[in-house]
């Protein structure tokens, strides 16, 4: 859900921004398609292969750090046990329970591995799966996206003068509800997340239509 989320913030900002780009150098809905769909695509394929990338290689130097630690079992135990020691002792246990604890953990190798690599390293595999981490990222980057362009490929249907005041109105509205449920991941208020996010997102747009704005001559 986190990936979902957040691919689909940047699939909005990074689409809206093109076209407010776009409309900023007053050229033609044709050419708004062109690069808001090249952008939705190419850059949607970027993130996810990004995220997938980044899933994979956490896993990897998991996989070599815990490697390693069960090296260091059979090469310095007694520095293995008393890093459990210390461990153990931030919870509370003291005398003769801190050492029937030690000794329960350090009595199965895997288990004394696992501690090691949540407390020494603050490392654990939960929640990490690069293919549907990219997966989710690519749909919700194409899913929402899309709302940019959509006033602009249903224009014909709408009949609204106005398409890009449309198209903001709606991709605000998009980036609020998507930084709304993003404030489930954090302990932020949803409202706050969900203005914050939206904000984010128009901020970007007003930079880039400025751009096209000013770079306007140098394409008509």
């Amino acid at each position: 859900m986190s990936d979902f989320v957040y691919g689909g913030i940047d699939g909005a900002v990074t689409t809206f921004a093109v076209v407010a780009g776009v409309e900023g150098a007053s050229l033609s809905t044709g050419i708004i398609l062109v690069l808001g769909f090249a952008n939705l695509f190419a850059d949607g394929f970027s993130m996810a292969v990004g995220k997938y990338s980044s899933d994979k290689a956490e896993i990897e130097e998991y996989e070599r750090i815990k490697k390693l630690e069960y090296q260091h079992l059979k090469e310095k135990p007694d520095h293995e046990r008393e890093e459990i020691e210390e461990i153990m002792k931030k919870y509370g246990f003291k005398g003769k329970d801190l050492k029937k604890a030690v000794d329960i953990i350090t009595s199965d190798e895997d288990g004394w591995v696992d501690m090691m690599m949540r407390h020494e390293f603050n490392m654990t595999l939960e929640n990490i799966r690069p293919f549907y981490g990219g997966l989710a990222t690519l749909v919700s980057f194409l899913l929402i996206g899309f709302i940019p362009l959509m006033s602009y490929v249903f224009r014909d249907l709408i009949g609204f003068d106005n398409v890009f005041l449309l198209t903001c109105i709606l991709t605000t509205f998009a980036l609020f509800i998507v930084g709304a449920v993003k404030s489930r991941f954090t302990t932020r208020n949803w409202l706050v997340s969900g203005f914050e996010t939206a904000f984010i997102g128009g901020v970007a747009a007003v930079i880039a239509f400025y751009i096209g704005l000013m770079l306007k001559g140098l394409v008509t």
